[in-house]
């Protein structure tokens, strides 16, 4: 969970007070594979709007010769969104791993 305030007036345009908050539950299956399922939602204090993001994503560590790799790719349902807002999207995301110690 994170609250996020501006140090301007909240109540004027542009200032922020909103609430996020990340409840996941993740599935290893083995083999450097992850299933995982979580929300990322947000309420925005001044509009009052939720914004409800309901995600499923595969993530695989691998190596590319001795470089260690993650890649992640998932679909998002947005439960709940601001008018005029996307119902489906798709996630991918690639990260360079520089593990330390054994």
């Amino acid at each position: 969970m994170t609250q996020t305030w501006s140090f301007s007036d909240t109540s004027q345009p542009g200032g922020t007070n909103q609430t996020f908050l990340q409840p996941f539950f993740a599935y290893a299956l083995g083999q450097g594979q992850t299933l995982t399922l979580d929300t990322e939602s947000t309420y925005d204090w001044i509009a009052p709007q939720w914004n409800v993001q309901i995600n499923l994503d595969y993530t695989k560590v691998f190596r590319v010769g001795t470089q260690a790799m993650s890649f992640e790719v998932g679909g998002r349902y947005y439960a709940t969104r601001p008018d005029g807002g996307p119902q489906w999207g798709i996630r991918t995301e690639l990260t360079l791993l520089f593990p330390t110690g054994k």
